[in-house]
């Protein structure tokens, strides 16, 4: 009894080394190309790309306002009608939500716009037509043959 206890004292010690491991290399940045969600060869040359470039002085800084502005500048370019939606996805304001991820293939924005609906554009239903319907259909008659069929010879 007591080894059992010890051996599952041991495997959840080793679980929670294994989980704050995974958590420190996911801070870090260097996570594991692993080949399951994404291609290994690709993984490694993004990396080793990435680790050059901070070598030789970083990556530049993100602007936020011209991210922004390019945003608002693809808005531009919908129809007048869609002009504003464009602009609520972009900003995230209104009833915007996020779905997706960019490891997953992409983040959807989806905004809802409610639309009141006025009398006019709801037409009257019109009044249903009475359909007749058709009497059953009876078994025709036998039918009866003009000449009486010769007995089976023996």
């Amino acid at each position: 009894m007591k080894s059992a206890v010890r051996s599952c004292l041991a495997v959840l010690a080793a679980a929670g080394g294994l989980a704050m491991a995974s958590s420190a290399q996911a801070q870090s940045g260097s996570l594991p190309c692993d080949g399951v969600m994404q291609d290994r060869a690709a993984c490694l040359r993004e990396r080793g790309a990435a680790a050059q470039t901070a070598r030789q002085g970083g990556f530049p800084k993100v602007d936020e306002a011209q991210l922004r502005q390019n945003a608002l500048a693809r808005c531009g370019r919908q129809p007048p009608a869609d002009q504003a939606a464009c602009e609520q996805r972009v900003l995230g304001t209104g009833q915007t939500t996020l779905t997706g991820s960019v490891l997953g293939g992409g983040v959807i924005r989806t905004t809802e716009t409610p639309v009141p609906v006025s009398a006019a554009t709801v037409a009257p239903l019109p009044a249903p037509v009475p359909q007749e319907v058709p009497m059953p259909a009876t078994r025709p008659a036998p039918m009866q043959s003009p000449m009486p069929m010769p007995a089976p010879a023996r």
